[in-house]
């Protein structure tokens, strides 16, 4: 199996930002997303924008989060777009699973209208039950689910069981996907906001990849001694979360999962542009690779990666 690192969704570009020794050049924001190849059929982790808010723009997205975000709205950096200049169909796309269902997560949900929906229940809730947010907020926009999605909904209490997974509680693996997949419960910036782990054996060495969605924002922060943030999305994290102490104590436990497990575990965020940038400069070509940059594709290779992470990068991983 492959796993592809694909931005689906560039957005306003971030500040240069000191990191220790290191200067980090400006970088427009991502929507990192994983594009995971199993021995039955394709699994997507997040969706980022879909060709719905390409063509409609604030009105699937909401114009506060466009005048904020300025998304690039790119119709090639769309996932099922990469999907297809890998080689395969939008219906080879069997599963979605995601971290949560803000806009620019869930907006590529209607690009494939085949495909079963894994979401925490509690995160289920909160966007399509009878508890909505206040008027004037539009995180959750109903028209990136009104096709029906076949939605598959997991528990996240510790009193409904789970699995235990490198200290994290209530983990599931997932209704018909294998065990190299599961859920993990990250809450705080949404009611259910999750984490999706993925087993790489890349390279020849097993090693488990984390996408902790939006429960921290920049790298830096995930430095066990010294976490630093940075300025632009330290404000934009403040304003969006749902639990402050929680949010905080999960960030602190992922701190705790890089010092402990960090040769074990990669944890990166959704929106980062240099942690895409790592992720596709260490990942392996492969001949799905191959099939993107013949058609002219904005797939990161090993090469590319770094200028390709902020216009529709994609690179593979072996698995």
């Amino acid at each position: 199996m492959h796993v592809h690192h694909l931005n689906c969704g560039s957005m306003r570009e971030l500040g240069a930002v000191t990191l220790g020794d290191r200067e980090l050049e400006p970088r427009p924001a991502v929507n990192h997303c994983l594009l995971v190849e199993t021995d039955d059929g394709l699994v997507l982790v997040d969706t980022g924008f879909g060709m719905n808010d390409v063509r409609l723009g604030e009105a699937t997205l909401g114009r506060s989060f466009v005048e904020m975000v300025a998304p690039r709205l790119d119709p090639e950096e769309t996932a099922v777009r990469q999907v297809e200049r890998l080689g395969f169909t939008r219906a080879d796309v069997r599963h979605i699973v995601l971290t949560h269902l803000d806009v620019d997560h869930a907006g590529g949900l209607a690009d494939f209208p085949r495909a079963r929906v894994h979401v925490h229940e509690e995160e289920l809730r909160a966007a399509t039950g009878s508890n909505p947010l206040p008027p004037g907020t539009e995180r959750y926009r109903s028209a990136h689910w009104a096709h029906g999605p076949a939605w598959v909904g997991y528990p996240a209490s510790r009193a409904a069981g789970g699995e235990t997974w490198f200290g994290f509680d209530a983990v599931r693996p997932l209704d018909g996907l294998p065990p190299d997949i599961l859920l993990v419960p990250l809450g705080g910036h949404t009611r259910g906001h999750s984490g999706v782990a993925v087993r790489d054996s890349g390279g020849g060495r097993e090693k488990w990849l984390l996408h902790a969605g939006d429960a921290y924002y920049f790298h830096g922060e995930m430095d066990p001694d010294e976490p630093v943030g940075h300025p632009e999305l330290d404000a934009v994290q403040d304003s969006a979360e749902v639990d402050h102490a929680l949010r905080l104590g999960n960030q602190a436990r992922l701190r705790e999962l890089v010092r402990l497990h960090g040769d074990e575990v990669s944890v990166f965020s959704a929106h980062d542009p240099w942690d895409l940038d790592r992720l596709s400069a260490t990942t392996a070509p492969t001949a799905a690779t191959a099939i993107s940059t013949s058609t002219a594709a904005p797939a990161a290779t090993e090469a590319g990666a770094g200028a390709g992470a902020g216009a529709g990068a994609g690179a593979t991983a072996d698995r």
